[in-house]
């Protein structure tokens, strides 16, 4: 009898082994292009990597429970949070948040930053208000009550949304600030599980409009608006302004890379981008070697998966420091 519990423990084993050589957590965000990353690599080296979209918040706990060999985050922890915690920090890739809306017959809606600011504090309230007319002539913007769909989950979305919304309203700084979930002002909203959640609501729900990536905008037809940037300009959501404001980001390996990039400087850049974060135990020197080696080779080989999906690939002079960074703390 023993031995045939023996055999039956090897065989599960050897098959939770083999089902995934690195499993990561978090998230969901840069799922889409994890998922496109994951998919080379394995076809290259046969190494399975499982990374499971649950949210940043969720992430970051897998991580500090060591449930999971590394965590996606959208939130970058700051160094006196990654000691506590015991962890090391890089960033992977950056990306967009979009705002999306399911409004008949308006293609390319302009929205202010006023305008998307009352909108999440639950002032704007019907289609028609003078805020989305002001910026919309001809547009046929209906007496219809506006839904405002956000994520339900703590999120690394919402935390670079509602940063974004910090650095343009002084309403919501004062109020809510930036943070992965909240309980989200007014009676018009509701909350959708993951950005693939929030993209679903959105789809099925008239008169709605909420802020997800733009891999999942994209991915279900959504119509994407036009935002109006720092410097007043109003951008559409398409990969070159993208790169645009991601070339304004500071990433500073000394401060394990911590940085919100949210609201960048740049005529043509595109308001509302985010780097998202990997997360690693420091005491899984072999672990982390495993899951940096799938990160470098993305980075070298895997930069125009990331292009197709609407992602900014990192910089060479970028994951040149990110190399230096994991050979200095013996994960590379």
């Amino acid at each position: 009898m023993k031995k045939v519990l023996l055999f039956t423990a090897l065989a599960l084993s050897t098959t939770f082994a083999t089902a995934a050589d690195i499993k990561g957590s978090g998230a969901s965000f840069p799922y889409s292009v994890y998922q496109s990353w994951i998919k080379a690599y394995h076809s290259a080296t046969q190494t399975q990597v499982d990374y499971v979209k649950k949210g940043s918040s969720s992430g970051i706990k897998d991580i500090k429970a060591r449930a999971v060999d590394f965590a996606g985050s959208d939130a970058p922890l700051n160094p006196n949070q990654l000691e506590k915690a015991k962890l090391y920090q890089f960033p992977a890739v950056v990306g967009a948040v979009v705002i999306s809306y399911n409004l008949p017959n308006a293609k390319d809606l302009k929205v202010s930053r006023e305008a998307l600011a009352q909108i999440a504090l639950g002032n704007v309230k019907y289609w028609d208000n003078e805020l989305i007319k002001k910026t919309n002539p001809g547009v046929n913007l209906p007496h219809e009550k506006l839904t405002f769909v956000h994520r339900a989950d703590g999120s690394g979305t919402t935390f670079n949304f509602t940063y974004y919304l910090s650095k343009i309203s002084k309403d919501w700084r004062k109020n809510f600030g930036a943070k992965k979930s909240l309980n989200w002002p007014g009676d018009h909203h509701i909350g959708g599980k993951t950005n693939t959640g929030v993209a679903a609501l959105v789809k099925q729900t008239p008169y709605s409009i909420g802020y997800i990536d733009y891999a999942d905008a994209k991915n279900n037809d959504l119509h994407m608006a036009v935002v109006e940037n720092k410097e007043g300009k109003y951008i559409k959501p398409e990969l070159k302004a993208f790169q645009a404001a991601a070339a304004k980001a500071d990433l500073d390996p000394k401060k394990d890379f911590f940085s919100v990039i949210a609201d960048p400087a740049g005529e043509n850049a595109y308001p509302i981008v985010a780097a998202t974060f990997i997360l690693l135990p420091k005491e899984k020197a072999q672990t982390n070697k495993e899951v940096t080696a799938f990160y470098n080779y993305s980075f070298k080989n895997s930069a125009k998966l990331a292009t197709e999906l609407g992602f900014v690939p990192l910089p060479d002079s970028l994951t040149d420091k990110i190399r230096k960074y994991w050979s200095e703390k013996g994960v590379m």
